[in-house]
């Protein structure tokens, strides 16, 4: 059995903003955490959903065609595919993603942060 993962003590072990970090795998799927400052630039997947959950601080995601969602900590969104967004923290933000392993986070593997496990 493994040992139960430690978010929070994961997230301390790095500083770089929009570097997500692979912590543990789930069913061919990334579970990863992220720590977030500023804006993003707008992209899309066009394969899978964006899943973001926020541990710590606030987080915006500008939807194409739907506004901006706004979440605090606890509280999750998920863009559907094929969906063009930009998630922006006005201060920094910690979350949790899941995607299918090998998922660009950019939507496009020649801009996507390499990926990290941790």
């Amino acid at each position: 059995m493994n040992a139960p993962i430690d978010l929070a003590g994961k997230l301390a072990t790095f500083t770089e903003a929009w570097q997500p970090r692979t912590v543990s795998l789930y069913n061919g799927h990334d579970v990863m955490v992220a720590k977030l400052r500023g804006e993003y630039h707008w992209h899309v997947h066009p394969d899978t959903d964006d899943f973001f959950l926020v541990l710590q601080g606030a987080l915006e995601i500008d939807v194409e065609g739907a506004g901006t969602v706004a979440l605090g900590p606890g509280q999750l969104y998920v863009v559907p595919k094929g969906v063009r967004h930009r998630p922006r923290a006005a201060d920094e933000a910690h979350i949790l993603l899941i995607e299918p392993t090998g998922t660009p986070n950019s939507g496009d593997p020649q801009t996507a942060a390499p990926r990290r496990v941790i």
